[in-house]
């Protein structure tokens, strides 16, 4: 039976090669087609079951390699979109990458180790992520263990990040001359004025790890009409979901109380899926970290303190999991940006490709043959949840 080193060697140029395909051909969330076909064709030539538009996203994927044999089941994520300008400046060509080249590795073994590995393809984390429905609609339900990687400036262990709700304040009012009769309009937009007063105001009285940031969205179509229609989005984050919970709560009956102050009528809604807290499992991050060590023979830095919100705290809070980084070597490297971008087609990006497949390979191997390392995984992910 050959090594998981040995095997990657006869994947890595194709891995490369559908990295730099998604980087010049990027694709928004929820139109990956092309990039989640490429995915799927290098999985189905190794054997793995596939199925595409699962969990109701039309880019999401599914694939499976079950050896038959009595073993815990490991799932690797993978993610394929872009942003809009800059394309893939988040490096999501690397992660859809490294996760297929480490399930296809890792399915090498399975015959002589048993278990299975899953390959979930993940559509949109950018904006909507498919984490979310997944991880509601029992995706997890029969998985031990979820994994994902990456790229940053440097290499990271699995952290925390904040839970999130997207969520819209839409008021209505009444149009009227601005000038000639203003008495007989309700001014949607002062209601919006009054949520971003109000929301100002409660900032004092919040936690450090609290962040709330929005725009105006509508705000009416013209200066001499009193707008019967304005609409404010906004980003409302925290350290747990619990205590955001408590902080959305206190924004809505600021937003109550702005449409009380003008006359206008109010709608709330979610204008993108909520987020929850990340929940690293330190037993598969100290594992997962050994190995990333071991690959690169460079330390990995301590998590870094996050103030991003992923889909991937989603998953954590079902199934024990992790989210490292592995590093460009380029410190204060900006992520988001056409810099980043162009990294992920360098030597050092293909080398980031072998690298991270390999450790997250290695990671689901030691989980499927020491059941005492699973057992502390799922020990750990059970007191958590206490």
């Amino acid at each position: 039976m050959k090594t998981l080193k040995e095997e990657l060697k006869y994947i890595h140029r194709d891995l490369c090669h559908i990295s730099d395909h998604l980087y010049k051909h990027p694709e928004l969330g929820d139109q990956e087609y092309q990039s989640m076909q490429l995915l799927m064709n290098l999985l189905k030539e190794h054997q793995f079951e596939i199925e595409a538009g699962v969990a109701g996203r039309k880019t999401a994927f599914k694939a499976v390699f079950d050896s038959g044999k009595p073993g815990p089941a490991i799932a690797y994520l993978a993610e394929y979109d872009a942003l809009p300008g800059v394309g893939h400046g988040c490096g999501h060509n690397l992660i859809g990458t490294m996760s297929i080249g480490a399930g296809i590795i890792l399915s090498k073994q399975l015959t002589e180790i048993g278990g299975s590995v899953l390959v979930l393809g993940t559509p949109a984390e950018e904006t909507n992520g498919a984490k979310v429905p997944m991880s509601e609609n029992g995706f997890f339900d029969s998985i031990d263990v979820a994994m994902i990687v990456h790229p940053g400036d440097q290499a990271y262990e699995s952290g925390d990040s904040l839970a999130m709700d997207a969520i819209q304040f839409a008021y209505f009012g009444k149009t009227a001359h601005a000038a000639a009769a203003p008495e007989k309009g309700i001014n949607a937009l002062d209601s919006v004025l009054q949520l971003f007063n109000g929301i100002n105001a409660l900032r004092e009285h919040l936690p450090t790890d609290v962040r709330i940031h929005g725009i105006i969205a509508n705000g009416g179509e013209a200066a001499n009409v009193i707008p019967d229609k304005a609409v404010a989005q906004f980003y409302v984050r925290a350290k747990e979901r619990k205590a955001l919970n408590a902080v959305v709560e206190k924004v809505k009956k600021i937003a109550e109380g702005a449409a009380l102050m003008t006359g206008a009528t109010l709608e709330v809604s979610n204008y993108e899926l909520s987020y929850d807290n990340m929940v690293t499992n330190q037993a598969l991050s100290n594992t997962f970290t050994k190995h990333l060590e071991q690959i690169t023979a460079q330390p990995v830095l301590p998590a870094k303190q996050s103030y991003g919100s992923i889909d991937m705290g989603n998953v954590s809070h079902v199934v024990p999991a992790i989210h490292p980084y592995i590093g460009f070597d380029k410190p204060g490297l900006i992520a988001h940006t056409k810099e980043f971008a162009d990294m992920t087609i360098t030597d050092k990006g293909h080398q980031m490709i072998a690298d991270g497949a390999l450790a997250l390979a290695q990671t689901g191997f030691e989980v499927i043959t020491d059941p005492n390392l699973l057992t502390a995984i799922k020990q750990e992910f059970n007191q958590r949840k206490i």
